[in-house]
Protein backbone atom coordinates (compact mmCIF):
# COMPACT_ATOMS: atom_id res chain seq x y z
CA UNK A 1 0.00 0.00 0.00
CA UNK A 2 1.58 3.28 -1.09
CA UNK A 3 -0.19 5.79 1.14
CA UNK A 4 -2.77 5.34 3.86
CA UNK A 5 -4.48 7.29 6.64
CA UNK A 6 -6.14 5.34 9.44
CA UNK A 7 -8.02 6.19 12.62
CA UNK A 8 -8.74 3.49 15.24
CA UNK A 9 -11.41 4.13 17.87
CA UNK A 10 -10.81 2.33 21.19
CA UNK A 11 -13.37 4.04 23.44
CA UNK A 12 -17.06 4.10 22.54
CA UNK A 13 -19.94 5.98 24.13
CA UNK A 14 -22.75 4.78 21.87
CA UNK A 15 -24.52 1.45 21.33
CA UNK A 16 -27.04 1.67 18.45
CA UNK A 17 -24.37 2.51 15.88
CA UNK A 18 -20.75 3.44 16.50
CA UNK A 19 -17.53 3.97 14.59
CA UNK A 20 -14.75 1.39 15.07
CA UNK A 21 -12.23 2.79 12.58
CA UNK A 22 -11.98 4.57 9.27
CA UNK A 23 -9.38 5.30 6.66
CA UNK A 24 -8.32 6.30 3.18
CA UNK A 25 -5.68 4.56 1.06
CA UNK A 26 -3.99 4.77 -2.32
CA UNK A 27 -3.01 1.19 -3.08
CA UNK A 28 -0.05 -0.14 -5.02
CA UNK A 29 -0.69 -2.51 -7.98
CA UNK A 30 -1.94 -5.90 -6.85
CA UNK A 31 -2.10 -4.93 -3.17
CA UNK A 32 -4.48 -7.32 -1.39
CA UNK A 33 -6.02 -8.07 1.99
CA UNK A 34 -7.14 -11.50 3.14
CA UNK A 35 -8.51 -14.01 3.06
CA UNK A 36 -9.66 -12.80 6.47
CA UNK A 37 -12.65 -12.49 8.75
CA UNK A 38 -13.42 -9.17 10.39
CA UNK A 39 -15.23 -8.70 13.75
CA UNK A 40 -17.42 -5.80 12.59
CA UNK A 41 -19.01 -4.25 9.49
CA UNK A 42 -16.88 -2.34 6.99
CA UNK A 43 -18.08 -0.28 4.02
CA UNK A 44 -15.53 0.50 1.32
CA UNK A 45 -16.00 3.09 -1.41
CA UNK A 46 -13.70 3.23 -4.45
CA UNK A 47 -12.59 6.77 -5.23
CA UNK A 48 -10.29 5.94 -8.16
CA UNK A 49 -9.08 2.89 -10.07
CA UNK A 50 -10.25 -0.69 -10.09
CA UNK A 51 -10.06 -3.88 -8.06
CA UNK A 52 -11.87 -7.06 -7.10
CA UNK A 53 -13.81 -8.24 -4.05
CA UNK A 54 -14.37 -11.96 -3.38
CA UNK A 55 -16.82 -13.36 -0.84
CA UNK A 56 -18.44 -16.81 -0.61
CA UNK A 57 -16.92 -17.88 -3.91
CA UNK A 58 -18.31 -14.88 -5.80
CA UNK A 59 -15.86 -12.41 -7.33
CA UNK A 60 -16.94 -8.83 -8.04
CA UNK A 61 -14.92 -6.66 -10.41
CA UNK A 62 -15.37 -3.09 -9.16
CA UNK A 63 -14.36 0.41 -10.24
CA UNK A 64 -14.49 4.03 -9.12
CA UNK A 65 -17.97 5.01 -7.96
CA UNK A 66 -18.73 1.56 -6.60
CA UNK A 67 -18.23 0.05 -3.18
CA UNK A 68 -18.65 -3.10 -1.12
CA UNK A 69 -19.79 -4.22 2.31
CA UNK A 70 -17.84 -6.61 4.53
CA UNK A 71 -19.99 -8.37 7.13
CA UNK A 72 -18.80 -9.64 10.52
CA UNK A 73 -17.46 -13.19 10.67
CA UNK A 74 -17.62 -13.63 6.88
CA UNK A 75 -14.41 -14.49 5.02
CA UNK A 76 -13.46 -12.00 2.31
CA UNK A 77 -10.57 -11.16 0.00
CA UNK A 78 -10.00 -7.99 -2.00
CA UNK A 79 -7.23 -6.86 -4.32
CA UNK A 80 -6.22 -3.78 -6.29
CA UNK A 81 -5.97 -4.04 -10.08
CA UNK A 82 -2.44 -4.50 -11.45
CA UNK A 83 -2.82 -1.74 -14.05
CA UNK A 84 -5.26 0.67 -12.41
CA UNK A 85 -4.89 0.12 -8.65
CA UNK A 86 -7.72 1.57 -6.65
CA UNK A 87 -7.81 4.29 -4.04
CA UNK A 88 -10.59 3.73 -1.54
CA UNK A 89 -11.99 4.92 1.73
CA UNK A 90 -13.50 2.73 4.40
CA UNK A 91 -15.62 3.00 7.51
CA UNK A 92 -15.69 0.20 10.08
CA UNK A 93 -18.67 0.22 12.42
CA UNK A 94 -20.95 -1.88 14.59
CA UNK A 95 -23.84 -1.53 17.02
CA UNK A 96 -27.03 -3.28 17.97
CA UNK A 97 -28.94 -1.52 15.16
CA UNK A 98 -26.17 -1.63 12.54
CA UNK A 99 -27.70 -4.56 10.64
CA UNK A 100 -31.12 -2.87 10.71
CA UNK A 101 -29.73 0.37 9.30
CA UNK A 102 -27.87 -1.46 6.54
CA UNK A 103 -30.97 -3.42 5.64
CA UNK A 104 -32.85 -0.14 5.37
CA UNK A 105 -30.37 0.93 2.68
CA UNK A 106 -30.69 -2.40 0.90
CA UNK A 107 -27.33 -3.83 1.99
CA UNK A 108 -26.71 -7.15 3.72
CA UNK A 109 -27.05 -10.89 3.11
CA UNK A 110 -26.43 -11.34 -0.64
CA UNK A 111 -26.50 -7.62 -1.52
CA UNK A 112 -22.94 -6.60 -0.83
CA UNK A 113 -21.92 -4.21 -3.62
CA UNK A 114 -23.34 -0.85 -4.61
CA UNK A 115 -22.86 2.30 -6.65
CA UNK A 116 -23.03 5.92 -5.42
CA UNK A 117 -22.48 9.21 -7.24
CA UNK A 118 -21.59 11.07 -4.03
CA UNK A 119 -17.97 9.97 -3.85
CA UNK A 120 -16.54 13.40 -3.12
CA UNK A 121 -18.95 13.95 -0.22
CA UNK A 122 -18.18 10.51 1.21
CA UNK A 123 -14.48 11.22 0.93
CA UNK A 124 -14.80 14.54 2.73
CA UNK A 125 -16.79 12.92 5.54
CA UNK A 126 -14.06 10.30 6.08
CA UNK A 127 -11.28 12.89 5.91
CA UNK A 128 -13.17 14.91 8.49
CA UNK A 129 -13.39 11.80 10.68
CA UNK A 130 -9.62 11.40 10.43
CA UNK A 131 -9.10 14.94 11.68
CA UNK A 132 -11.07 14.25 14.88
CA UNK A 133 -8.51 11.83 16.25
CA UNK A 134 -8.61 12.46 19.99
CA UNK A 135 -10.59 10.62 22.66
CA UNK A 136 -12.29 13.76 23.98
CA UNK A 137 -16.06 13.75 24.46
CA UNK A 138 -16.32 16.43 21.80
CA UNK A 139 -14.59 14.35 19.14
CA UNK A 140 -16.63 11.27 20.07
CA UNK A 141 -19.86 13.15 19.40
CA UNK A 142 -18.50 14.63 16.18
CA UNK A 143 -17.47 11.20 14.94
CA UNK A 144 -20.89 9.77 15.77
CA UNK A 145 -22.55 12.56 13.80
CA UNK A 146 -20.19 12.04 10.86
CA UNK A 147 -20.99 8.31 10.81
CA UNK A 148 -24.69 9.08 10.47
CA UNK A 149 -23.85 11.63 7.76
CA UNK A 150 -21.95 8.91 5.92
CA UNK A 151 -25.00 6.63 6.07
CA UNK A 152 -27.28 9.47 5.02
CA UNK A 153 -25.12 10.34 2.02
CA UNK A 154 -24.97 6.73 0.90
CA UNK A 155 -28.75 6.40 1.21
CA UNK A 156 -29.48 9.30 -1.14
CA UNK A 157 -28.81 7.54 -4.44
CA UNK A 158 -27.39 4.12 -3.68
CA UNK A 159 -27.84 1.58 -6.46
CA UNK A 160 -27.48 -2.00 -5.31
CA UNK A 161 -25.52 -4.09 -7.81
CA UNK A 162 -26.72 -7.63 -8.44
CA UNK A 163 -24.38 -10.49 -7.68
CA UNK A 164 -22.65 -12.05 -10.66
CA UNK A 165 -22.47 -15.77 -11.13
CA UNK A 166 -19.21 -17.27 -9.98
CA UNK A 167 -17.18 -19.42 -12.32
CA UNK A 168 -15.71 -21.15 -9.30
CA UNK A 169 -17.24 -21.89 -5.95
CA UNK A 170 -17.09 -25.67 -5.86
CA UNK A 171 -19.16 -26.94 -2.97
CA UNK A 172 -16.14 -28.88 -1.73
CA UNK A 173 -13.92 -25.81 -1.68
CA UNK A 174 -16.59 -23.69 -0.03
CA UNK A 175 -17.09 -26.29 2.68
CA UNK A 176 -13.33 -26.64 3.14
CA UNK A 177 -12.92 -22.87 3.46
CA UNK A 178 -15.79 -22.80 5.95
CA UNK A 179 -14.05 -25.50 8.00
CA UNK A 180 -10.79 -23.53 7.97
CA UNK A 181 -12.60 -20.35 9.00
CA UNK A 182 -14.21 -22.08 11.97
CA UNK A 183 -11.21 -24.13 13.06
CA UNK A 184 -8.01 -22.28 12.09
CA UNK A 185 -7.35 -21.55 15.78
CA UNK A 186 -7.06 -25.29 16.42
CA UNK A 187 -4.11 -27.52 15.36
CA UNK A 188 -5.93 -28.85 12.28
CA UNK A 189 -4.24 -30.61 9.36
CA UNK A 190 -5.13 -30.97 5.70
CA UNK A 191 -6.35 -34.51 6.31
CA UNK A 192 -8.88 -33.09 8.80
CA UNK A 193 -10.18 -30.72 6.13
CA UNK A 194 -10.35 -33.46 3.50
CA UNK A 195 -12.16 -35.77 5.93
CA UNK A 196 -14.67 -33.04 6.74
CA UNK A 197 -15.68 -32.60 3.09
CA UNK A 198 -15.43 -36.37 2.46
CA UNK A 199 -12.82 -36.35 -0.32
CA UNK A 200 -9.17 -37.40 -0.41
CA UNK A 201 -6.24 -35.04 0.03
CA UNK A 202 -5.09 -35.18 -3.56
CA UNK A 203 -8.51 -34.24 -4.95
CA UNK A 204 -8.81 -31.43 -2.41
CA UNK A 205 -5.39 -30.18 -3.55
CA UNK A 206 -6.50 -30.25 -7.20
CA UNK A 207 -9.68 -28.29 -6.44
CA UNK A 208 -7.85 -25.63 -4.42
CA UNK A 209 -5.23 -25.17 -7.14
CA UNK A 210 -7.93 -24.87 -9.79
CA UNK A 211 -10.24 -22.49 -7.96
CA UNK A 212 -7.99 -20.52 -5.59
CA UNK A 213 -4.57 -20.86 -7.23
CA UNK A 214 -2.93 -22.31 -4.12
CA UNK A 215 -2.76 -25.53 -2.14
CA UNK A 216 -4.97 -26.17 0.91
CA UNK A 217 -1.88 -25.87 3.13
CA UNK A 218 -0.93 -22.52 1.58
CA UNK A 219 -4.48 -21.29 2.07
CA UNK A 220 -4.60 -22.42 5.71
CA UNK A 221 -1.22 -20.85 6.48
CA UNK A 222 -2.09 -17.59 4.73
CA UNK A 223 -5.41 -17.41 6.56
CA UNK A 224 -3.80 -18.00 9.96
CA UNK A 225 -1.06 -15.43 9.37
CA UNK A 226 -3.51 -12.82 8.11
CA UNK A 227 -5.58 -13.28 11.26
CA UNK A 228 -2.39 -13.08 13.33
CA UNK A 229 -1.41 -9.78 11.71
CA UNK A 230 -4.84 -8.41 12.57
CA UNK A 231 -4.50 -9.48 16.21
CA UNK A 232 -1.04 -7.94 16.47
CA UNK A 233 -2.45 -4.57 15.41
CA UNK A 234 -5.77 -4.43 17.25
CA UNK A 235 -4.80 -6.16 20.53
CA UNK A 236 -2.01 -6.01 23.10
CA UNK A 237 -1.91 -9.76 23.82
CA UNK A 238 1.46 -11.50 23.86
CA UNK A 239 3.08 -13.03 20.76
CA UNK A 240 2.61 -16.46 22.34
CA UNK A 241 -1.12 -15.79 22.75
CA UNK A 242 -1.41 -14.59 19.17
CA UNK A 243 0.30 -17.78 18.00
CA UNK A 244 -2.07 -19.99 20.03
CA UNK A 245 -5.08 -18.01 18.84
CA UNK A 246 -4.11 -18.76 15.25
CA UNK A 247 -3.40 -22.48 15.56
CA UNK A 248 0.32 -22.44 16.36
CA UNK A 249 1.30 -24.34 19.50
CA UNK A 250 4.96 -23.36 19.08
CA UNK A 251 5.64 -19.58 19.10
CA UNK A 252 8.98 -20.13 17.32
CA UNK A 253 7.30 -21.94 14.43
CA UNK A 254 4.73 -19.14 14.28
CA UNK A 255 7.40 -16.43 14.25
CA UNK A 256 9.30 -18.19 11.47
CA UNK A 257 6.16 -18.56 9.33
CA UNK A 258 5.11 -14.96 10.00
CA UNK A 259 8.54 -13.64 8.99
CA UNK A 260 8.52 -15.75 5.83
CA UNK A 261 5.20 -14.15 4.79
CA UNK A 262 5.71 -10.57 5.98
CA UNK A 263 9.48 -10.14 5.93
CA UNK A 264 9.70 -9.21 9.63
CA UNK A 265 9.06 -10.89 12.98
CA UNK A 266 5.68 -10.54 14.75
CA UNK A 267 7.13 -8.24 17.43
CA UNK A 268 8.77 -5.96 14.86
CA UNK A 269 5.55 -5.98 12.80
CA UNK A 270 3.56 -4.84 15.85
CA UNK A 271 6.04 -2.08 16.67
CA UNK A 272 6.11 -0.95 13.03
CA UNK A 273 2.31 -0.79 12.77
CA UNK A 274 1.97 1.01 16.11
CA UNK A 275 4.65 3.51 15.09
CA UNK A 276 2.94 4.10 11.74
CA UNK A 277 -0.38 4.69 13.51
CA UNK A 278 1.24 7.25 15.83
CA UNK A 279 2.91 8.98 12.90
CA UNK A 280 -0.34 8.98 10.94
CA UNK A 281 -2.14 10.70 13.79
CA UNK A 282 0.55 13.39 13.90
CA UNK A 283 0.85 13.89 10.16
CA UNK A 284 -2.73 13.42 8.95
CA UNK A 285 -3.79 16.98 9.72
CA UNK A 286 -1.28 18.40 7.26
CA UNK A 287 -1.41 15.68 4.61
CA UNK A 288 -5.19 15.45 4.39
CA UNK A 289 -5.46 19.05 3.26
CA UNK A 290 -3.90 18.06 -0.06
CA UNK A 291 -6.34 15.21 -0.83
Amino acid sequence: MEESYVLQIKERQFSDLYLCFCGYAKCSPGHSFGPAVRPNYIIHYIVEGRGSYTVDGVKYELEAGQGFLIQPRVQTFYQADENEPWSYLWVGFDGKRAEEYLRGMGLGENTLVYRSSHGERLKQIVLNMLRHNTYTASDQFVLEGLLYSFFGTLSEDMDILAAVESNTGSLYVRKAVEFIQNNYCNPIHITDIADYVCINRSYLYTLFQKELGMSPQEYLTNYRLTQAAELLVITDISIESVALSCGYSDPLVFSKAFKAKNGITPSRYRKKEQQEQRENLKNNEVKLEGL
